[in-house]
């Protein structure tokens, strides 16, 4: 159906003329907060697109970005690409050659694939336009660690990072390593707000698109120089709340280079939730191998309700429940990851209720120090290359059982405090990870690169 438009009193507000280009100028006053729903017009009815937010700009571009959102090849995975195909009435092994330019051979334009009939590269010009992602940003630590603020076709930017292996060891000459892993957005922004975190605070803009998950791969493999061996889906955004996106674009990930895919093995993709049992379930049932990590950082409820109020109607005790029925289900344990923080988490309760659910969920453990956060930025987060900043909020303070000293957004989580949890979770058989903190020299955390800008909104100024 078309794309819909309504304020907050749930009236339909017109859309503007289409241009040439099918790109409609947002004509509504600024500071109007709308929802936003965009749905393909045709048959496959596949993906939807939902952006809730207030306009900033006259350049802001509404559901009226484009009449249909499958326009954009970026709105397919692989199964997508194989109704497309149907849909021009083209051979099913099109969709193969398709997926391969796409990933494989990173074409920038349909011209340049030349197995697929000009009468094809025509149509698909036009029924799903083709418009890669752009590097706005790329900043490089001491440690090999890069970030990328990456933008998309409607001006909305998300954050990723490639994770060289051997930090520092690799010659200067020498800037290509032997294994990468890449940590990507699967939303711009957050609806969670979690209080550790600037992407939650800088609010949700909307899901991202399954070829726009897979292009953050592609790009900082292609900047490194060498196939990605590992991906994490821990950057900006929850991924169970773009489950079905999520997925698609992990299966491009996964595609072998005969299926047009990336080529990375099913169990060296990880995605990690904040607790969405629903999609833990979901996620569950999958046949691939994907692996699970839950954002834990605390299991006292009372404190992960203050830490996390945006899964705050998941109770710990139903979470518990789905991550016995995953490994039961797909024969693989989930990993908890756990953020240190000196005077909140780290206490002799919460360290034994930590302790107690991990044996009853048979889960790893990885402990995560917190890096120092730049004052300058909006805020903090966590990702696969730095650790969420977690400190009180307004609403912490003075809450019952709130710490009554927290870290300071430029303070580190001490060694010393990692080794003395580790110690305790060994002790109780629960096996534990202590993860090495990446990039802390430069914007490594979610949100961090940017919460220095007006980035990750649609019409930001670039």
């Amino acid at each position: 159906m078309p794309a819909s438009l309504r304020n907050e009193q749930g009236e339909y507000v017109p859309a503007p003329r289409a241009n040439e280009r099918g790109h409609r100028p947002c004509s509504t006053p600024t500071g109007t907060r709308l929802t936003i729903t965009r749905q393909c017009t045709g048959n496959c009815d596949r993906w939807s697109v939902r952006y809730t937010g207030t306009v900033n700009t006259s350049r802001d571009i509404c559901a009226d970005v484009c009449t249909d959102v499958c326009a954009d090849v970026f709105a397919y995975g692989p199964a997508g690409y194989r109704d497309l195909m149907a849909q021009l009435g083209q051979p099913a092994y099109r969709a193969q050659q398709l997926a391969g330019w796409l990933w494989t051979h990173g074409a920038a334009d349909y011209d340049e694939m030349s197995n697929l009939p000009a009468v094809l590269r025509e149509q698909l010009a036009e029924v799903a336009v083709l418009r890669r992602g752009n590097v706005l940003v790329r900043q490089e630590s001491t440690d090999g660690t890069r970030k990328y603020l990456v933008q998309f076709a409607d001006g909305v930017a998300v954050e990723c990072v490639g994770i060289p292996d051997e930090p520092g060891t690799l010659p200067t000459q020498q800037r290509s390593p032997k294994h990468l892993t890449v940590c990507v957005s699967s939303q711009a922004g957050c609806a969670l707000g979690c209080s550790f975190c600037a992407t939650g605070r800088a609010g949700f803009t909307r899901d991202l698109l399954p070829g726009e998950i897979a292009e953050q791969i592609r790009l900082v493999a292609a900047d490194f120089g060498v196939r990605a061996g590992n991906v994490v889906v821990m950057g900006q955004g929850e991924p169970f709340l773009n489950f079905d996106a999520v997925v698609e674009g992990l299966r491009i990930a996964n595609g072998s280079d005969s299926q047009g895919g990336l080529g990375i093995g099913a169990r060296h993709i990880t995605v990690s939730t904040a607790g969405i049992v629903n999609g833990i379930r979901r996620f569950s049932a999958l046949p691939e191998q994907f692996t699970l990590a839950v954002s834990l950082h605390s299991a006292v409820q009372a404190t992960r309700d203050r830490l996390m109020p945006g899964v705050s109607g998941q109770p710990l005790s139903a979470l518990a429940d789905a991550l016995i029925d995953y490994r039961e289900q797909s024969g693989r344990r989930a990993s908890l990851e756990y953020a240190v923080v000196s005077g909140v988490n780290d206490t002799p309760a919460e360290v034994d209720a930590l302790c107690d659910f991990a044996r009853r969920v048979h889960a790893h453990v990885n402990l995560i120090g917190i890096n120092p956060i730049d004052r300058g930025c909006t805020g903090s987060g966590g990702g696969a290359s730095a650790a969420p900043d977690i400190h009180a909020t307004p609403a912490m303070q003075g809450a019952p059982g709130a710490p009554a000293t927290t870290p300071t957004p430029a303070q580190r989580t001490t060694d010393a405090a990692l080794r003395s949890v580790a110690a305790t979770l060994r002790r109780s058989g629960i096996e534990v990870s202590i993860r090495r903190s990446r990039g802390a020299d430069i914007d490594a955390a979610c949100g961090q690169l940017a919460g220095r800008g007006r980035y990750g909104r649609p019409g930001a100024d670039i």
